[in-house]
């Protein structure tokens, strides 16, 4: 077979574990022990099935058929987040196998590109690039919709949960900005970050306030804050008034309900009323044609994953990830989720981000 990728040095002899080989490699990269029991887990279940299946746990003598195999044999015990992060876990087992030369080839390679998508995909929505949204997010002025706007494109968190933010779901540090609060306890050990809850419900009090929007995580979730997004929220808050609610609230209107909490019809509006100046909303368009913010979380959910390829970490900040997952990747948050984010989050703005274009 023709190698998929050229391997890093001379071929290694006598691997008798390629799993073990795998894992003590990620260990000297510095993966986490949780992390790397994680890929012990899934990989071993592979070669399970394998022997099972097809009278061979040679992981290397597998081929597109097999993997795609076991693939079809997760489904029915695992929601379809789960399974695409296995076989995200199983891609990476052999594309770094075959880089190093251990594997002549990557089976996986093929059926990464062939696995249907979990997560929302809307192949007739306006196809908005980076640039042009770079240029649409150029031309708001005011801090306080820039800051909404590119909270929820880098964030892809729904409207109710980014009207429902308090200041202690932010732990960001604010030199040009003279305010001071208290990170929530979550957020201790997790610097530059949001954090958005699953507890909020509309009608419900939470944080002193009651609420006229609901979360809909089905588990709470830290979302990295990069350089840029840090910018625009130091922009905002510098400018922020005193809220009205107890809660010390992040985002509040300035204009005729001052210093109460955004809603989510205050929020529509804004995004509204930018994409009508540029083009993007017109009166009875649909899903299809209209910018809304709902559009912002495709535009997160489609960009990150292509630069990512990691449908489960892209989950787990949209809060759609399983419960069998999210605790992986809850505590490994500081070495893949934030890392991985970092790397690979797009710039919005004129100025770029650590992260580049």
């Amino acid at each position: 077979m023709a190698m998929a990728t050229e391997p890093t040095a001379e071929a290694p002899e006598d691997v008798t574990d390629p799993i073990a080989y795998f894992l003590d490699d990620q260990r000297y990269h510095g993966k986490s022990e949780r992390t790397l029991e994680a890929y012990d887990r899934v990989l071993r279940r592979f070669e399970s099935f394998l022997l099972e299946r097809f009278d061979t746990d040679a992981t290397g003598a597998a081929g597109r058929r097999e993997c795609m195999a076991w693939i079809h044999s997760l489904r029915g015990e695992f929601e379809s987040s789960t399974i695409a992060t296995y076989a995200s876990y199983l891609n990476r087992f052999y594309e770094y196998m075959t880089r190093v030369g251990v594997f002549d080839d990557n089976p996986m390679a093929l059926v990464m590109e062939e696995l249907s998508e979990s997560i929302e995909t809307n192949p007739t929505r306006r196809d908005i690039s980076i640039a042009e949204m770079r240029s649409f997010v150029d031309g708001i002025a005011h801090p306080l919709e820039r800051a909404v706007v590119v909270t929820l494109l880098k964030t892809g968190m729904r409207v109710g949960e980014l009207c429902n933010l308090d200041l202690r779901d932010l732990h960001l540090e604010t030199p040009p900005v003279d305010l001071e609060w208290t990170p929530r306890v979550g957020l201790e050990q997790r610097p530059a970050s949001l954090f958005v809850s699953s507890e909020p419900a509309r009608g419900t009090t939470v944080n002193g306030e009651e609420r006229t929007a609901s979360n809909k995580r089905k588990r709470e979730t830290v979302v990295p804050v990069d350089e840029e997004l840090r910018r625009v929220l130091c922009e905002w808050l510098a400018i922020r008034p005193d809220a009205v609610s107890p809660a010390r609230l992040l985002f509040l209107d300035t204009r005729d309900s001052w210093g109460q909490r955004l809603t989510p019809s205050d929020v529509r509006y804004i995004v509204e009323k930018h994409a009508r100046e540029r083009g993007w909303y017109r009166t009875g368009g649909g899903t299809e044609e209209n910018v809304t913010p709902h559009y912002f979380r495709h535009f997160f959910t489609t960009h990150l994953r292509d630069r990512t390829g990691d449908r489960g970490i892209v989950q787990y900040l949209r809060g759609d990830v399983a419960g069998d997952v999210i605790d992986t990747y809850t505590h490994n948050w500081g070495d893949r989720v934030r890392e991985t984010y970092l790397d690979s989050i797009y710039s919005v703005t004129g100025r770029e981000s650590s992260a580049g274009v």
